[in-house]
């Protein structure tokens, strides 16, 4: 139930939103069902919509409480501001487009407190249509990425060494200690929070969850995901590659964002490895443009303008960040 402030909380749930007002009435919808038996608090921080969602959040779950940004803060750094005024023993990420199951908040409070050690924590991400989501995943590396890039890790999912990204080759239905959870929901423990620290705010959209779980695991905590917290995610994982044939002012934007999120990532825990990531994909890009440019079927002509342009963005995201040392004024 909704608690008062006068009572322990379990779970401080934050949402960040932007212009998903009506999905993020769903979710909130959702949240009672969760974790009836659990006392809970709502945190909405809106990343300066103008769809209205900030004036329903009051009117319709005035118990929530709202934090209005005048400016896109960005995943990570919104989620910060609202660290500062979550008061449950456990903190939950939650999309505002994924909806939680009956009895998963209840379920993942019980997992955390049958393991101390854990930091983080995360659930069985499904499409509305059923089908799995990458849930329980292991930290980029450059041959990591390059599976996944080049097609590979789909190509052999049941590879422990083509499909490891993913682990696509794992048993989904088991519980396992993993390297990361995707940020769409996750648990984090609030002790563990404060002492690792908040998300990293130079990650303005990608990465974030990566970096806090992987500062996690340095301080000794683990990362956990469990297939019997389920929770509906629209959103579904970022493609490393655009799959129409041209790719949209906002495709775009986001694989600019991802990259330069990348190059922080891999400058900050890779160190000089950042190159070869950077050179790894303009190089697979420029290889991919050469190759259909070639084609005679008109649709991959098309699809080899799209890769000169990945070329050319992975060139200004390195530029942008000096590679992969400073974060551009954001918002982004």
């Amino acid at each position: 139930m909704q608690s008062s402030t006068m009572i322990p909380i379990d779970v401080s749930i934050v949402i960040v939103s932007f212009n998903t007002r009506d999905m993020l009435r769903e979710c909130l919808l959702s949240i009672a069902g969760a974790g009836a038996a659990l006392q809970f608090q709502v945190i909405v921080v809106d990343n300066a919509s103008t769809d209205g969602s900030p004036t329903m959040v009051e009117q319709e779950f005035p118990e929530s409480v709202l934090i209005r940004s005048e400016v896109n803060l960005g995943f990570g750094p919104a989620n910060n501001l609202a660290f500062q005024s979550a008061l449950g023993r456990y903190v939950v990420l939650l999309n505002s487009d994924a909806f939680l199951s009956v009895g998963s908040l209840e379920r993942s409070v019980a997992h955390m407190d049958a393991n101390p050690k854990a930091g983080i924590g995360g659930g069985r991400l499904i499409g509305t249509d059923g089908t799995l989501q990458p849930s329980a995943r292991m930290f980029p590396t450059v041959l990591n990425d390059l599976f996944v890039l080049s097609g590979l890790a789909a190509r052999f999912p049941r590879s422990r060494f083509f499909g490891r990204f993913d682990r696509t080759w794992a048993d989904d239905g088991e519980p396992s200690e993993v390297d990361w959870v995707p940020g769409a929901f996750s648990i984090i423990r609030a002790t563990a929070l404060a002492d690792v620290g908040h998300f990293d705010p130079r990650f303005f959209l990608y990465y974030e969850e990566v970096d806090l779980c992987r500062r996690m695991k340095h301080k000794g905590y683990s990362v956990w995901y469990w297939p019997d917290v389920s929770v509906v995610h629209i959103g579904g994982e970022s493609s490393r590659q655009v799959l129409s044939l041209e790719i949209s002012k906002a495709g775009a934007q986001l694989t600019l964002w991802r990259m330069r999120s990348m190059l922080l990532y891999y400058r900050k825990h890779h160190g000089l490895a950042v190159r070869f990531a950077m050179l790894m994909e303009i190089l697979w890009y420029w290889m991919q443009s050469q190759r259909r440019r070639l084609s005679r079927n008109s649709e991959r002509r098309i699809k080899s303008h799209s890769d000169r342009l990945l070329v050319t963005l992975m060139g200004r995201a390195w530029r942008e960040t000096r590679g992969g040392r400073l974060s551009p004024a954001q918002p982004w």
